[in-house]
């Protein structure tokens, strides 16, 4: 639904993909916009929703140079009867990026937008305007909820394939049309830079889109803006974005794999120059602010955090963690207390606290890394690991026994309807948690889905930690290592919500659609 301006792509594009006269890019590729461009302002990063509620939502837009936002709203396309609202003024503070916080909005009503950018000298000259459309959030349950998730884009050296379609998953899901989509984190690869081509192991060729940004690490605040811009020169994820809102979250390659607070990089990394880890996320944490609508990290946002609860209706609360920024070192995971754990004592007891107030029927926990999987931590020559479980089957240790403390509260709280969604370890499947299987028996059944990646290497399953006894139901996943997205194991996940009966509905699909697992959930029972 975008319109996108015919934009330059001087100096930007390296590699065999940078004479192809048949994509269309917005123009000044990951360059700084330049100042004394003629003509008017452009928009040519498209336009995103984000975070959006019953009468409230998030607008995105990026600029070409400096100019002031402008968004409009009304009922239907033609724009009759048109709402205005004055955003911010665009600038190099944030890199051309702004955000409009759009209130008073009809509830459960397709809302369609336009961004129009403005001079900041003469008002008058606009530039083309981009639109889009959204759905708010319906306060009446008999609507229903729909929303799909996955993870992990542009990984392990594979992007942008012009060859394969580009991001054609994001095509598949928005047929859908879903309320919103929930991105479970690893929006960039930071961490990991793209060759123009890379080799596929039957000889064919994978190419890459390429920018400057994305051929080394990123370190400076410019290198972490430019991997976020890097993204949006997909026209499938502009159309998408265009048309449905996101809840982000973030995990590791938005900063560097497998980081944590406090991390020094050692010189078996020589591709860092800067080894402050902290320094590093405080400015992929700016960027990530920048190029996401994220209600509670826009400018005069009280809570200045990722972590953040979603209300849709009487039928879903979606509680979106941070697993990161609080999260104690990697280690061997085994210790007898770890009150720090992975999420950080002050957001354990936000979530427990918020768990117990929510009243909707369904309370998904949308966790950037998984429960029960065995995440090894490889950056480093010990037995280390990433998430919470560490391959001991017996009672919580380390970073369990937060996870256990969580869902001993809510068996005694008596909180039903919880849900857990993650994504990470690029692969998919079901776990169903039963204590009758469990070393730690204190808590009520419960089950996790895994999806991903959008655009990444696919792995094989991760080993199972029997300490809350999962089982895999279901899985997906190739038998060897780094598949690349031209072979397919790309996975998204399908949550939809019965206005009537209150049924969840989890769908496991592949990257064109295709369903590969279903599960029928039921309403009112603690845990799932």
């Amino acid at each position: 639904m975008s319109t996108f301006p015919s934009p330059s792509r001087r100096g930007v594009l390296r590699g065999s993909l940078a004479a192809s006269a048949a994509l269309s890019l917005p123009g000044a590729l990951g360059a700084a916009p330049a100042f004394a461009l003629s003509g008017r302002p452009g928009a040519g990063w498209g336009v995103q929703t984000g975070d959006v509620g019953a009468h409230s939502g998030l607008v995105w837009v990026r600029s070409d140079r400096p100019a002031r936002m402008v968004v409009e709203t009304a009922a239907t396309e033609s724009f009759r009867n048109a709402r205005r609202w004055c955003g911010p003024l665009l600038g190099a503070g944030t890199d051309f990026t702004g955000t409009t916080r759009l209130h008073g909005l009809p509830s459960g009503e397709q809302i369609h937008y336009r961004v129009l950018l403005a001079d900041p000298d003469d008002p008058r000259r606009t530039g083309e305007p981009v639109t889009g459309t959204f759905r708010t959030v319906s306060e009446k349950r008999r609507q229903g909820v729909k929303f799909l998730w996955s993870g992990d884009l542009a990984g392990q050296g594979w992007g942008i394939n012009q060859d394969i379609g580009g991001y054609r998953i994001y095509d598949a899901m928005a047929k859908l049309d879903p309320d919103f989509f929930l991105c479970s984190g690893d929006n960039i690869y930071a961490d990991g830079p793209m060759n123009a081509t890379q080799a596929l192991p039957d000889g064919r060729v994978y190419r890459n889109l390429v920018t400057e940004e994305k051929s080394k690490v990123a370190e400076t605040l410019a290198e972490y803006r430019g991997n976020f811009r890097y993204n949006l020169l997909d026209e499938n994820l502009r159309r998408f974005n265009a048309r449905v809102p996101s809840v982000i979250q973030w995990d590791d390659h938005e900063v560097r794999n497998n980081w944590y607070p406090g991390e020094v990089i050692t010189d078996s990394d020589p591709r860092y120059t800067e080894r402050s880890v902290d320094v590093l996320a405080a400015r992929a944490r700016r960027a990530f602010s920048e190029y996401f609508p994220v209600s509670t990290l826009t400018p005069g946002a009280k809570q200045g955090r990722v972590q953040r609860v979603l209300r849709h209706g009487p039928l879903l609360d979606v509680f979106v963690l941070d697993m990161r920024t609080y999260r104690d070192a990697n280690s061997t995971n085994v210790r007898t207390t770890d009150p720090q754990g992975i999420l950080g004592r002050e957001q354990l007891e936000w979530l427990k606290r918020e768990l117990a107030a929510s009243r909707a029927v369904w309370k998904v926990i949308a966790a950037d890394m998984p429960l029960g999987l065995v995440v090894p931590d490889p950056m480093e020559n010990k037995p280390n690991f990433e998430a919470v479980a560490q391959g001991d089957p017996g009672q919580p240790l380390g970073r369990e026994l937060q996870i256990a403390e969580l869902l001993r509260f809510v068996k005694h709280r008596r909180i039903t309807g919880t849900v857990w969604l993650t994504a990470d370890v690029h692969h998919t499947s079901a776990q169903h948690y039963q204590p009758s299987r469990a070393a730690f028996k204190d808590f009520e059944p419960f089950w996790e889905f895994v999806s991903g990646p959008l655009n990444a290497g696919a792995f094989p399953a991760n080993e199972l930690d029997g300490t809350f006894g999962p089982e895999r139901v279901f899985v997906k996943a190739p038998t060897v290592a780094n598949v690349s997205p031209a072979d397919g194991f790309q996975f998204f996940g399908e949550v939809d919500i019965d206005g009537h009966s209150g049924e969840l509905t989890v769908r496991l699909r592949e990257s064109d659609g295709t369903v590969l697992f279903t599960r029928v959930l039921q309403p009112g029972r603690v845990g799932q």
